[in-house]
C-alpha cells in the first residue's frame, strides 16, 4: 500500500512539474547560427500569454527577462501563438551563451510549476588571433614584417578569445619545424631563423573552428643601422612624438606668457584727457539741445 502511494505521489509531482516545457537545441551552437527556443504547456489549459523567457546573467548573478530587440548585432525576436512562445536569435554570439528558462507570471501558478528546468545554450566561438611581442604594450600590436638585429631575442605570444581554451602551435613556412606552444621563442637569432612564421589556434571541441596568422621575421645583417630594426623605428617614432609634444607645450606656454605680459603692460591709470577737452553744444560729444552755442561748457 505504501509503495502504491509513493508511486502515485511521484506521478502526481512529475505530472504537475511537466506542465510548462521549454524546447531548444540539445547540442552546442556555432557562432552565427540560429538559436530557436520554444515555451509551451503540455496537457494544460493555462494561459500561455503570461509565459515569458528568462536568461541567467552571470554578471548580475540572477535571472532577467528576455525582451525583443533589434539593434547593431543583437537581434532577438519573440513570436506568440495560441499555444506557444517562440524565441529566435538569427545570429548567435558569445553574449547569447547561458541558461534559459520559461516562467509564468500568472497569479494562479506557483513554484515550482511556474518555471521550467533551465536549458543551457552553449555557443562555440573563436575570435581573431592577437600577436604581442614580449616586453611591449599590447595596444602597439606587432607589424606584419618584424625586423630584428642579429643576436636579438624574439618572443611573440599568440592568443584568441574562445568559448574553450584553444590549442596553439607555431610552424615555419617551408620547414617541418613545429612548436606546440602559444609563444614563439627564438633566442639569439641568426640568419637561419629568417622566414615566415604562422600561429595556428584550434578549438578543442569544434574542428571547423580554427584561426591562423602569419608574420615575417627578417634578421638584419650585423652592420645594419640601429634604426632599421623594428625596435629602432619604434624608438625613433616615440622620440619624435615626445619631441613634438614638448614643442607644443612650450609653444602654448610662451603664447600664454606673452598674452599675460601684454595685458599687464596695457593696463594703467585712466586717461581723463577727454574730460579736459572743451565740449560745444553743436559738437558730436554734446547732449541734445534746442539752441546752438559755440562757447565751451568747461
Amino acid at each position: 500500500m505504501k509503495a502504491i502511494l509513493l508511486v502515485a505521489v511521484v506521478v502526481l509531482i512529475q505530472g504537475s512539474y511537466a506542465t510548462l516545457l521549454i524546447k531548444g537545441p540539445t547540442e552546442p551552437v556555432l557562432e552565427g547560427e540560429m538559436i530557436k527556443l520554444e515555451c509551451l504547456y503540455s496537457d494544460s489549459d493555462l494561459n500561455i500569454s503570461q509565459v515569458h523567457f528568462e536568461v541567467f546573467s552571470k554578471y548580475m548573478q540572477g535571472w532577467r527577462p528576455v525582451w525583443e530587440r533589434s539593434y547593431c548585432y543583437s537581434f532577438v525576436q519573440i513570436q506568440r501563438t495560441s499555444d506557444s512562445v517562440v524565441l529566435s536569435i538569427p545570429h548567435a554570439g558569445s553574449y547569447n551563451d547561458g541558461p534559459y528558462r520559461c516562467v509564468s507570471y500568472a497569479d494562479n501558478v506557483t513554484e515550482p510549476d511556474n518555471s521550467t528546468q533551465p536549458l543551457n545554450v552553449k555557443v562555440h566561438y573563436m575570435g581573431e588571433l592577437s600577436l604581442i611581442r614580449e616586453g611591449y604594450n599590447r595596444y602597439l600590436g606587432i607589424p606584419q614584417n618584424l625586423k630584428v638585429r642579429l643576436g636579438d631575442d624574439v618572443v611573440v605570444k599568440c592568443s584568441a578569445s574562445s568559448s574553450e581554451e584553444p590549442s596553439y602551435y607555431w610552424y615555419k613556412e617551408g620547414s617541418d619545424w613545429i612548436m606546440p606552444s602559444s609563444s614563439l621563442t627564438l633566442r639569439k637569432v641568426s640568419a637561419m631563423e629568417d622566414g615566415q612564421y604562422t600561429c595556428m589556434a584550434k578549438h578543442p571541441s569544434v574542428e571547423s573552428l580554427n584561426k591562423k596568422r602569419t608574420i615575417s621575421i627578417t634578421v638584419l645583417p650585423e652592420d645594419a643601422s640601429w634604426y632599421e630594426s623594428t625596435n629602432g623605428r619604434l624608438m625613433l617614432m616615440t622620440s619624435a612624438a615626445a619631441a613634438a609634444l614638448i614643442i607644443f607645450i612650450l609653444s602654448v606656454s610662451m603664447y600664454v606668457y606673452r598674452r599675460a605680459k601684454q595685458t599687464r603692460t596695457t593696463k594703467g591709470p585712466i586717461d581723463d584727457r577727454s574730460q579736459k577737452k572743451p565740449i560745444y553744444k553743436a559738437s558730436a560729444e554734446s547732449l541734445p539741445s534746442t539752441c546752438g552755442d559755440k562757447q565751451p561748457l568747461v
